[in-house]
């Protein structure tokens, strides 16, 4: 991937929907230098797809953050079933380190963040949590390219 890729790849962050003509003009190129690239980061698995943003992921849910998990013993896979049971989890990550999950929040109010995080922690196996709330989401397209 070369820098002509990488400007593509910025572009297309800021506007996934733009027009194969207006990505020419914003890169310097022409639009069969456009089109090949964008088939050849799709073909090659570098663009894996494209997704949408919806307003309500941004405002119907103003309280999100994330929920890091100390797991006792092999609880890993019961814990994960409970926690995919609670509509206010929009995903579970398992990872490495001092935590053994980490789980991604979001709902209407602190009151209710508030009774979820109870009932996380009295799941049977969790024996630590730490818990961080999203101030402010800065997303890849926010970002002026160079």
């Amino acid at each position: 991937m070369d820098g002509t890729d990488q400007k593509l790849i910025s572009a297309l962050r800021h506007n996934g929907r733009a027009a194969i003509s207006d990505l020419a003009v914003e890169l310097g190129v022409s639009r069969a230098t456009v089109r090949t690239r964008l088939e050849r980061l799709i073909e090659s698995g570098e663009i894996l797809g494209f997704s949408v943003i919806l307003r309500s992921d941004a405002f119907e849910q103003p309280v999100r953050g994330i929920m890091l998990l100390s797991i006792e013993g092999r609880g890993t896979d019961r814990i994960i079933s409970r926690l995919r049971g609670m509509p206010e989890i929009t995903a579970i990550h398992t990872t490495n380190g001092k935590w053994d999950l980490v789980v991604e929040l979001a709902t209407d109010a602190l009151s209710t963040l508030d009774g979820v995080l109870r009932k996380i922690r009295l799941i049977e196996g969790i024996s630590a949590s730490e818990t961080n709330l999203y101030l402010a989401t800065k997303r890849s397209m926010d970002v002026p390219s160079y």
